[in-house]
C-alpha cells in the first residue's frame, strides 16, 4: 500500500522537475535565438551604412549572416517542436479511431527521432571529415555544420522532456528505441527493386505526413531511409545538401520581414491601416467586409506573411463583423480568405522561397505579385459584394477624417515603399531592403513606448518562426536533389510532350499537379519541390518565367484554404474558436472567386 501511494507522488515529482528542465532550456533557446536575430540585423545595418556612407564594408559579412542564420535555425527549430510552427498534417490521425491516437503519436515522434539522429551524427561525421580555414572568417569550416548538429541533439532533449511533462514516457521511449534502430540498420540493408528511389522517396514522407510528424522531419527521415532502396545520396551528404540548402543570403530577408510584420502588429500602426481602409471603403456595401479586404491588401505590404495577416485579422476583426450582423463562420471566411494576398503581394515570403529554389529574380516576382495580387483583390471585392447583403455599411467618413486617417497611416506605408521601391530601383538588395524595413518597424516601437519585454517577444516569435521555415528549406534540399537524379522533371516534359508540349498543356498540367500536392503540402515545400521541376517545361513551352512563376504561388496560396491541410483556416479557427469545417463550408464563394482571378493569369500567360 505505502509503495502505491508513493509511485504516483515520485512520477509528478519526476514530471515536475522535467517541466522546469524543459520551461529553462526553451527560455535560454528563445533569448539565445532572439539575440542571434538582432546581430544579424545589426550586422545587415551596419554593412549598409559603410557601403553608402563610406564606399566601404567589411570581409565576410556575408559569410557570417549566412552562418549565423544556420545557428538561428539550430536553436529555434526545437522551439517549434510542439506547435503550429512544426507543419503537422494531423487531419488524417483525427479521422482515425481514438484508440490508435497514440499509436500513430509514437510512429510520428520516430520520424522526429530518427531526423535528430541524422542531423546530430551525420553532422559529426562532416565535421571530422571537413578541414580548412573559412577564408573570410578564419575559423574552421566544420563549425557551420556543427550549429545543425547540435540543432539536432537539441531537438531529441526537447521531445523527449515534452513527452515525460505530458506523462508519455513509454510511449517516447518506444519511439526513441524504434527510431534509433532505423538509423543503426539502415546502412546495413540493402532493397533491390526496379522502381526508382525517389517513388519510396515519395510513399516513405507521405506515410510520415499521414502519421501527422513535423514535414521537415519527414522530408529528413525519407531521405535517410531511401538509402536502403538504392539513393545515392548518403547520410553525409544529407546533412551536408541540408546546410547548403540554408546557406544562403538571401534567405535573411524571412526573419526580417517576418520581425517587421510582428512590431508592425505590437507598435499599433496596423491598427492605422484599418481605420484608414475603414474611411475608404467602409460605407460602401458589404463595408466592414471590404474595410478587411482592405486593410489585407495594405497590410500585405508590410508582412509578408499570410498566416500573421490571418492571426490578426481573426483578433481585429471578427468581433466587430459579429456585431455587425455577419454570421460568425461568414466572418471568419472573408477574414480567411483576405489572408491569401499577403503572399503574393510584396514584400512576399513565397517568392522569395521560389526565387531561391529557381534562381528568378526577386524584384520581377514582386512586380508580378502586385499585378497578380490586385487581380485576387478585385475578384474578392466582387465576390463579397454579392455574397454579402443584409449587413448595414459604416458611417460615411468626412473628407478630414480620411485625410486624417491617410495622414496617420503614413508610417505603414512607408514600409512598403521602403522595402518595392527599394529592391526593384536596386538601391538595396532584397536582404538589405528587409533588414531596414524591420529596423524601420522597431523605430516605429520605439515611438510607440513598446516595452523590452514587448520587443524581446517580436524578436522571439519571429527567430523561431524563421527557424521552422529555414528547417523545411534546408530538409527539402536532398528530397529535391533526389527528384532531380530520378529526372522527375524530365518526366514531367515528357508529359508535357505527349499533351502536345503547348504552352495550354503546360499551364493545364502544372495546374493539376500543384492543385494535388498543394492539398497535402505546405506551400513552402511545394515551391521547393515543384518550383524547379515545373519552371523548365514552362519555358520551353513559351511561357515567361516571371509569370509562370507568379501562377505557382497563387496556385499554392489558394490551398490555405482547403481541405485538409488549409492553413488559414486553422489559424482562423483557432483564433475565432469556430471549427474548421464550418469555416471550410463559408469559404466556399470566396475561394470560387480566388480560382476565377487564377485562370484569368493563366489565361494571360497563354495569349501573351
Amino acid at each position: 500500500m505505502a509503495a502505491s501511494e508513493f509511485h504516483p507522488a515520485e512520477q509528478e515529482t519526476d514530471e515536475g522537475f522535467a517541466a522546469r528542465i524543459l520551461k529553462a532550456i526553451e527560455a535560454v533557446l528563445g533569448v539565445a535565438a532572439a539575440s542571434v536575430l538582432a546581430a544579424l540585423l545589426f550586422m545587415v545595418l551596419v554593412t549598409v551604412c559603410m557601403r553608402y556612407f563610406f564606399a566601404t564594408g567589411f570581409l565576410g559579412a556575408e559569410d557570417l549572416g549566412i552562418w549565423l542564420h544556420v545557428l538561428l535555425i539550430a536553436l529555434g527549430a526545437p522551439l517549434s517542436l510542439n506547435s503550429a510552427l512544426a507543419m503537422r498534417l494531423d487531419v488524417f490521425v483525427k479521422m482515425m479511431p481514438e484508440r490508435l491516437h497514440s499509436a500513430t503519436q509514437v510512429a510520428a515522434d520516430v520520424f522526429t527521432v530518427l531526423s535528430g539522429l541524422i542531423l546530430s551524427f551525420g553532422g559529426s561525421e562532416i565535421m571530422t571529415m571537413l578541414g580548412g580555414i573559412s577564408p573570410t572568417l578564419g575559423v574552421p569550416e566544420w563549425i557551420r555544420f556543427g550549429f545543425l548538429g547540435a540543432g539536432g541533439v537539441l531537438i531529441l532533449v526537447v521531445l523527449l522532456l515534452q513527452r515525460i511533462v505530458e506523462e508519455k514516457v513509454w510511449p517516447v521511449l518506444f519511439s526513441v528505441a524504434i527510431g534509433s534502430a532505423l538509423y543503426a540498420c539502415i546502412p546495413f540493408v540493402s532493397v533491390k527493386l526496379d522502381w526508382p528511389p525517389s517513388i519510396f522517396l515519395g510513399l516513405i514522407a507521405a506515410i510520415g505526413l499521414v502519421l501527422a510528424a513535423p514535414l521537415p522531419h519527414a522530408f529528413l527521415a525519407a531521405a535517410y531511409i531511401v538509402i536502403a532502396f538504392g539513393s545515392s545520396l548518403p547520410e553525409p551528404a544529407i546533412v551536408s545538401s541540408t546546410v547548403a540548402g540554408i546557406s544562403r543570403f538571401l534567405l535573411l530577408a524571412i526573419p526580417f520581414f517576418l520581425l517587421a510584420g510582428g512590431l508592425l502588429t505590437a507598435s499599433g500602426v496596423a491598427n492605422q491601416l484599418v481605420r484608414f481602409a475603414a474611411a475608404m471603403v467602409g460605407h460602401r456595401r458589404a463595408g466592414l467586409a471590404q474595410t478587411t479586404l482592405l486593410t489585407s491588401v495594405l497590410f500585405s505590404g508590410a508582412s509578408g506573411s499570410s498566416v500573421a495577416n490571418a492571426a490578426f485579422g481573426a483578433s481585429t476583426f471578427q468581433p466587430e463583423l459579429v456585431r455587425h450582423g455577419y454570421p460568425p463562420a461568414k466572418a471568419a471566411a472573408i477574414i480567411a480568405a483576405t489572408s491569401v494576398l499577403d503572399n503574393v503581394i510584396p514584400p512576399s515570403i513565397a517568392f522569395l522561397i521560389l526565387a531561391t529554389a529557381t534562381n528568378l529574380s526577386v524584384g520581377s516576382l514582386l512586380v508580378g505579385g502586385f499585378f497578380a495580387g490586385g487581380l485576387m483583390a478585385i475578384c474578392l471585392a466582387v465576390a463579397i459584394h454579392l455574397t454579402v447583403r443584409d449587413q448595414a455599411p459604416l458611417a460615411r467618413a468626412t473628407s478630414a477624417q480620411r485625410r486624417q486617417s491617410a495622414v496617420q497611416a503614413i508610417p505603414a506605408f512607408g514600409l512598403g515603399v521602403i522595402v518595392v521601391v527599394g529592391i526593384r530601383i536596386g538601391i538595396v538588395t532584397t536582404t538589405e531592403a528587409a533588414a531596414l524595413a524591420a529596423f524601420y518597424t522597431f523605430l516605429l516601437g520605439i515611438g510607440a513606448r513598446l516595452g523590452m519585454f514587448s520587443l524581446y517577444a517580436a524578436f522571439r516569435q519571429a527567430a523561431v518562426e524563421a527557424a521552422a521555415i529555414g528547417l523545411l528549406i534546408g530538409t527539402a534540399g536532398p528530397f529535391a536533389f533526389l527528384l532531380a537524379v530520378d529526372d522527375v522533371s524530365g518526366l514531367i516534359s515528357h508529359l508535357t510532350t505527349v499533351l502536345g508540349g503547348s504552352a495550354l498543356a503546360v499551364i493545364l498540367l502544372s495546374n493539376i499537379i500543384l492543385l494535388v500536392v498543394g492539398l497535402v503540402l505546405d506551400i513552402g515545400a511545394a515551391i521547393l519541390l515543384f518550383g524547379p521541376i515545373l519552371l523548365p517545361a514552362a519555358v520551353a513551352a513559351g511561357i515567361d518565367p516571371i509569370h509562370f512563376g507568379v501562377i505557382i504561388v497563387v496556385n499554392l496560396m489558394i490551398h490555405g484554404l482547403t481541405p485538409p491541410l488549409g492553413m488559414l483556416i486553422f489559424v482562423v479557427s483557432g483564433v475565432t474558436r469556430i471549427p474548421a469545417s464550418a469555416l471550410f463550408k463559408a469559404v466556399v464563394p470566396y475561394l470560387l472567386a480566388l480560382l476565377v482571378s487564377l485562370a484569368i493569369l493563366c489565361a494571360w500567360a497563354i495569349i501573351f
